[in-house]
């Protein structure tokens, strides 16, 4: 299971921390990513951890912005956010799967597990 947690109303250039806390897993087992979902959009890539490395993988727009994060010891996964803008905001997704290959990272439907989606909203 993954909760997802910390999204809510940023005003632009501001920031935020989300979590996600897994249960039922061996966290460090798995890769673990995030995924944005706007209205009327397909669901997006944001960042990632494979699984043993500590290399993050982001989405271009994220770059220097957003920091993912994870921490074995509380079975969680953080993504820093920072110097939000209107694009950013969306319904945002924490997601784990195990036996994901690299050129699968950035597709979301090559994951198995998906958390509730915490919504994050950016006013100008």
């Amino acid at each position: 299971q993954l909760q997802a947690s910390g999204g809510g109303l940023v005003q632009a250039g501001g920031s935020l921390r989300l979590s996600c806390a897994a249960s039922g897993i061996t966290f460090r087992d798995y890769h673990m990513g995030w995924f944005r979902q706007a209205p009327g959009k397909d669901r997006e890539f944001v960042a990632a951890f494979r699984r043993y490395n500590s290399n993050p993988y982001y989405e271009d727009s994220v770059k220097g912005r957003f920091i993912i994060s994870r921490d074995n010891a509380k079975n969680t996964v953080y993504l820093q956010m920072n110097s939000l803008t209107a694009e950013d905001a969306a319904v945002y997704y924490c997601t784990a799967d195990q036996t994901l290959i690299l050129s699968s990272l950035r597709t979301w439907s090559q994951w198995d597990y998906w958390g509730q989606g915490t919504q994050v909203t950016v006013s100008s």
